[in-house]
């Protein structure tokens, strides 16, 4: 399914790529605007479908498609700069792909080809996506400092300072990381920082395709992670029923992230008939996917420790294994 709709997808964005011809050409803005329009389409099918195998490897390959392109034409440096910062995106968006999908083995090799090429293209904005992306890698690797450094680095970036969507996104993410490593006081206060930033930011302003998901509900969602992990069960619970509420019916992942959190939220609460009704509401095309799969797989774990006779916990386990 997600093959034929991704092919779909592509066909529709009109962003297939010509064959270079045998004589040199020079490139110019068409050639930039057709990548990006590949771009926006890989970013679509990752919000819809989260980070599957077969996203991760056709976004690689669009990053070498795209530095071969420089390779084989002539260029300016304004276009090059511009397709070294598009070959950096794919680079990024393969491997977030990797690390939505759980497979983080795989996913770290992009990381130095995601940099290089953003250095490559000196895009402020490309560097700011590739740390965002490794913090939240370094996150699922078990290594905090090293996520919360990431994250740093993202928030360092000029466009932080000049754009406050994106200083909101980087306050927002460091969040989740303080609460990894048991920080309470700077998680909440980086909670607070993130929403102040995302109320001082034009909403209207023209950003890249990929900064797209943004909006008040992912805010809510990436509070939702942090708080859970501070076990503060009610203001979790709260975060995530506002972001269901805002949340664009086309991020059906995101989606199915925010109903497993709340799942956890209300078990934290020992809420079971609620919390197994939100763990069933994840759509089945979700619930074995990547970081929703491990949640869902972390919510089974606890609500059998903690009512194991329950026939709410019965009916969820039939329920995962019918899913399986």
């Amino acid at each position: 399914m997600y093959r034929r709709t991704f092919l779909n997808a592509v066909t529709a964005a009109g962003a297939a790529l010509t064959a270079p011809s045998a004589t040199q050409r020079r490139l110019g803005s068409a050639d930039v605007d057709r990548m990006n329009a590949k771009l926006a389409a890989v970013v679509a099918m990752d919000n819809k479908y989260g980070g599957t195998r077969e996203l991760q490897f056709h976004a690689a390959a669009l990053a070498q498609e795209t530095v071969e392109l420089q390779n084989r034409h002539a260029a300016s440096t304004r276009i090059r700069s511009e397709l070294y910062g598009v070959a950096a995106a794919f680079t990024a968006s393969a491997m977030w792909a990797a690390v939505d999908g759980r497979r983080l083995d795989e996913a770290e090799p992009y990381l130095d080809r995601a940099l290089t090429l953003a250095g490559l293209a000196n895009n402020k904005f490309i560097l700011f996506r590739v740390w965002g992306h490794a913090g939240i890698m370094y996150r699922h690797l078990g290594r905090p400092a090293d996520a919360i450094r990431a994250a740093e680095i993202a928030r360092q970036q000029s466009i932080t300072r000049s754009d406050p969507l994106y200083s909101s996104l980087a306050l927002a993410r460091l969040a989740t990381f303080h609460a990894d490593a048991g920080d309470v006081r700077s998680s909440l206060r980086a909670i607070g920082l993130a929403q102040a930033s995302y109320e001082r930011a034009d909403k209207a302003k023209h950003r890249p395709s990929w900064m797209g998901f943004y909006d008040q509900a992912e805010l809510d969602s990436l509070a939702t992670f942090a708080l859970l992990r501070l076990r503060k069960w009610e203001d979790a619970e709260r975060n995530a029923y506002r972001c269901l509420a805002g949340l664009r019916p086309e991020l059906e992942r995101n989606r199915g992230l925010t109903c497993a959190n709340l799942a956890l939220a209300q078990l934290g609460q020992g809420d079971i008939e609620p919390a197994v009704a939100a763990a069933r509401s994840v759509a089945p095309s979700m619930a074995r996917h990547g970081r929703v799969g491990m949640l869902l797989d972390s919510f089974t774990t606890q609500l059998t420790a903690v009512a194991p006779r329950s026939s709410e916990t019965a009916a969820w386990q039939e329920h995962r294994r019918a899913a399986a």
